[in-house]
């Protein structure tokens, strides 16, 4: 693990987490609600499904280069997304 990587999936994951809830305003968790949960969906996430799919191996091994870097927006970003959006809808099934 890479501390890089995972502050890049980490950051996208805000990103993809604020923009999962602009898409979605009635499952939204807040602004810091949405920036949180995608950070932390996007940086654990991102760790979880680089490798799995695939993606981890080659990032490693050759550094901090550009394909590792859309690896991390891509993984972490979607995680991030993901992770809000779980989050959101369920703070809403369940605050009724």
């Amino acid at each position: 693990m890479d501390l890089t990587s995972l502050l890049i999936q980490a950051a996208s994951g805000a990103i993809g987490g604020n923009a999962a809830a602009a898409a979605t305003k009635n499952d939204a968790l807040g602004t810091l609600g949405n920036t949180i949960a995608g950070a932390l969906g996007g940086g654990i996430g991102g760790q979880l499904l680089g490798p799995l799919l695939g993606l981890g191996g080659a990032a490693a091994a050759s550094g901090l280069d550009i394909n590792a870097i859309v690896t991390g927006f891509a993984t972490g970003g979607v995680s991030g997304a993901l992770t809000a959006l779980v989050l959101g809808f369920l703070k809403a099934k369940f605050a009724t």
